[in-house]
Parts: structure tokens; sequence; C-alpha cells
């Protein structure tokens, strides 16, 4: 009966139906299309294959590994439903495809960017991709909390941090930022003070961003290459400043998550493919909520629209 039903979830003959998560984790793992080719095998076996052994029906050798692949991809999910569950989700997060190979061309379309010249950073709200995916970006450092450090590891969600020195540095500071990044984690630039920097001088403007990317190269060890500008607002100038110390794309944002609830920038409701998510570093002082629960919200709801969290840094 196990093979019988192994047959049925990759659309052979066979009795049953796939419950979405199964067909969602063969998908996964790239097992939908090994079933299929095991079809064919299935479907019309050598005499040899059928011959009986010690009273019971042999099984084919390509049949014995697909069984084998699936019962290895459901003690894969079981693993991670039950981690899952562990944070307070009835079933694990989907897994982003495997990235590019080249990063996406960022084009100056307004459905993708804004470009206010040649060779400047360009601000997007998306990366141009057709696949099921968004990207999780949080802002300031604030709240330092260690079990949002633990959840989105062991449930293998990657972040973008985009951090302003002054709430960055206090409290646990820093290290707690190197263990986001050990974590394989992005750290980039959000200014020093989280200034309104169309207000500010050039020179003030070049203090609070390129003074940022002093700080972070020597906190963290790398120069940033992302950049977004406090409450999304910046000039042609903001983009020059920040060119001139290292900045190549201004990230900002297509929604804004909150621990209860979603601030949409479309009037569907509902996420697009490389749509970058923002949210902050805050805690119970703020939200009177975790940054775990904030976590379950982004996770609950892309699942649920079939979108996986992918790393930003892998397409921009």
């Amino acid at each position: 009966m196990q093979l019988i039903r192994l047959f049925s979830h990759s659309g052979c003959p066979g009795p049953g139906r796939p419950t979405a998560r199964r067909t969602r984790t063969l998908a996964a793992f790239g097992a939908l299309g090994l079933l299929a080719v095991g079809c064919s095998a299935a479907a019309t076996p050598s005499p040899q294959d059928n011959a009986p052994a010690h009273g019971r029906p042999a099984v084919a050798p390509a049949a014995r590994a697909l069984l084998t692949q699936a019962k290895l991809i459901e003690k894969a999910q079981a693993r991670r439903d039950a981690v899952a569950a562990r944070w307070g989700l009835d079933e694990a997060p989907l897994e982003p495809p495997e990235p590019p190979a080249a990063k996406p061309r960022i084009t100056t379309e307004p459905v993708f960017a804004r470009g206010d010249g040649p060779d400047l950073p360009v601000a997007i709200s998306r990366v141009p991709t057709d696949r099921k995916i968004v990207f999780l970006t949080l802002d300031d450092g604030y709240d330092k909390d260690p079990e949002f450090l633990r959840m989105a590891k062991e449930l293998h969600v990657p972040y973008s941090a985009f951090l302003s020195d002054y709430l960055a540095k206090a409290g646990k500071g820093y290290g707690f930022f190197r263990t986001v990044q050990q974590q394989g984690n992005g750290v980039h630039n959000h200014t020093l003070h989280h200034p309104y920097l169309p207000g500010l001088s050039d020179a003030g403007q070049r203090k609070e961003i390129c003074g940022q990317q002093e700080n972070l190269t020597r906190e963290m060890g790398r120069t940033p290459r992302l950049f977004r500008p406090p409450y999304g607002d910046y000039t042609h100038e903001t983009l020059k400043i920040a060119a001139s110390c290292g900045i190549s794309v201004v990230p900002l944002w297509a929604e804004e998550f909150f621990p209860d609830h979603i601030d949409y920038s479309r009037g569907d409701g509902k996420l697009h493919p490389g749509d970058i998510i923002l949210s902050h570093f805050r805690g119970r002082e703020d939200w009177q909520a975790t940054m775990p629960d904030l976590l379950r919200n982004v996770l609950r709801t892309a699942t649920e629209q079939g979108f996986a969290v992918a790393r930003l840094e892998d397409y921009v």
C-alpha cells in the first residue's frame, strides 16, 4: 500500500489524493519529477521485476529508490513541522528555491524601481522576479531579542537588518548584530541617527550615511552595499552621497508587517513575487508583542499565500 500511495502522490494511478503539505514537500525536494519518471517504470515492469520473493511481489529497484526518497522527504518535513510547532506555527514555512546563478537585472521601470540618474544607486520596493518569494527586512536595531535569533535560525528564515547607530549600539550593542551576520543574514546602513534626510544639508546627509558606513565597516568587518533612508525619503543628492561611500542599491518596501496586522501598499491586500517586507527590531515596549510574534505573522501570511522568504542579498 505504501508504494501505491507514493505513486498516487506523483500523479500515477492509485488510490488517495495528496495533501497540500505533501505536494509542497515533494516539490521542494525536487522529487515530483523523479516520481513522474518512476510512473513508467512502475506501469511496465519486467517479468524479473514482478517475480515473487519469499511469497511477496518484488519491487523494482527504481521504485524502491523512489520509496526511499519519499520516506526521507516525509521525515525531513516531519522534523521541520515539529520545529515550527515549537514556535507556534501550524506548519513549517515554505523553503525558497536555490538562489539564481546570476542576480536579476534591476531596471528603472517604475514597477521595479525608481532611479535618479546613471551610476547612482537604484531604489526598489521589490526585486524583479517571477518566483513566489518575498524578502524580510528589519530596521533600526532597538530590540535585541535572543529568542528571535533562535527562532529565525531554527526555522531557516533569512532576513536583512538595516541599522541606525544610536539604536544598534544601545544595550547589547553591535555584538547582537554580529551574531545576526554570523547566522548568514545581511547587516546594512540606516544612518547614524535616523533623520529626515531631505531636511539636511549635503554635509549633514554625508555625515549620517557615510558615518554609518564607517561604523558598520568597523563593527561588522564588512562595508554594506545596501542603504535604506529613514522613512523611505531621499533626494538625488542622497543617492549621490550614498554612492560615494559604497552604496549600490536602496531597498525600500512593498509591505510593512507588525505582530498583529499588515500595511499593504496595493489595494489587493496580497503579497507579490519579489516584494520587500519592512518591519523593525521592536518589542513589548512598542508593540505589546515580541519579535517572535512578528515573525509568526510574517511566516503564517507568506505560507498561506504560497510564498517563501528568501535572502535579499542573493538577489541584489
